[in-house]
């Protein structure tokens, strides 16, 4: 978190509430951007955007006035549990044949046709 971030919430943000994760979101005390109240989100750990839930996405974005409320907090059966965005590190996706797994494919088996220019 940076210091000018803290800096201005605690002078300027009014705390709107928290998620599962203990992130906590802010809201401007008064002044207006355009039109609309400043929304934002002080990360527990490292800043990480999926890890801010669909509701508070939501209110983020203005598309919702109140904040969550708690029926709305209560995780759906089908919901799966976060897991965190893994590109760029060693746990990051990679397909069959990539580089760093050996750099070897299966040949083509036929139902391939290279496209020369004519």
């Amino acid at each position: 978190m940076y210091i000018g971030t803290l800096l201005f919430t605690w002078l300027r943000g009014r705390r709107a509430g928290n998620d599962e994760f203990d992130n906590r979101y802010y809201r401007s005390k008064g002044r207006r951007l355009q039109g609309r109240e400043r929304r934002w989100v002080l990360y527990k750990g490292p800043a990480e955007a999926s890890k801010v839930p669909p509701e508070w996405h939501a209110w983020l974005h203005h598309t919702t006035d109140a904040p969550l409320s708690e029926e709305a907090a209560r995780a759906r059966p089908w919901q799966k549990e976060h897991s965190p965005n893994l590109s760029g590190t060693i746990g990051a996706y990679r397909p069959r044949g990539h580089d760093f797994k050996g750099g070897r494919r299966a040949r083509a088996t036929g139902d391939y046709e290279a496209w020369t220019p004519q």
